[in-house]
């Protein structure tokens, strides 16, 4: 079975992304940086404290915002799919690069789903509070000690590491790299 986005190129020139899909990407990576941020900041504040469940709040509020646009970006990546690399771009950064995308896509799913199976196990009234006076529905059926939360705090590490990945990548493409393959995402330009 042949991976198009690896086996395809665009020949010599770059093609770039679409503008939607940009605006979805970055989007996405602030709010998987606040998101980062939030959480290690709630971790560490005393537990039982007002300040903990007020930024605990507001952290399974973006979780819940990130899923929504995870799948909304996944239902704009199916009806536009990437533009395939460079001709010149090697193989194997296209299938390093492929890979790193599609656990991105798992991880930006899974996150906010183990987060929410984690905390289902404590839900009073059936329902998990959010900040702006919203709630989502608990995940029926998951009792109080459950391990998602040790699952979550995995996932989490993982994305850290492909995040580092993603951003050495691009920088060491944009600046170092012979291709122009980085010029496929705003704000890249093509090198002269």
């Amino acid at each position: 079975m042949s991976d198009y986005m690896v086996s395809e190129s665009t020949g010599p020139r770059t093609v770039r992304y679409r503008k939607i899909v940009m605006w979805i990407h970055w989007i996405t990576a602030v709010l998987v940086l606040m998101q980062i941020y939030i959480g290690f900041t709630f971790k560490n504040l005393p537990k039982g404290t007002e300040e903990r469940a007020f930024v605990f709040g507001w952290h399974k509020t973006w979780g819940a915002a990130i899923l929504i646009l995870a799948l909304i970006r996944l239902a704009v990546r199916l009806i536009n799919p990437p533009p395939p690399y460079p001709s010149d771009y090697p193989r194997w950064q296209r299938f390093v690069a492929v890979w790193n995308h599609r656990l991105f896509y798992f991880l930006l799913v899974a996150l906010p789903l183990t987060g929410l199976a984690a905390v289902s196990g404590r839900a009073e009234d059936g329902w998990v509070p959010l900040q702006l006076g919203l709630s989502l529905p608990a995940i029926p059926g998951i009792g109080p000690d459950n391990d998602f939360g040790d699952v979550h705090e995995v996932l989490v590490w993982t994305t850290v590491a492909l995040a580092v990945l993603h951003v050495s990548a691009a920088l060491y493409n944009q600046f170092l790299s012979p291709t122009n393959v980085a010029d496929r995402m705003w704000p890249f330009r093509r090198r002269r």
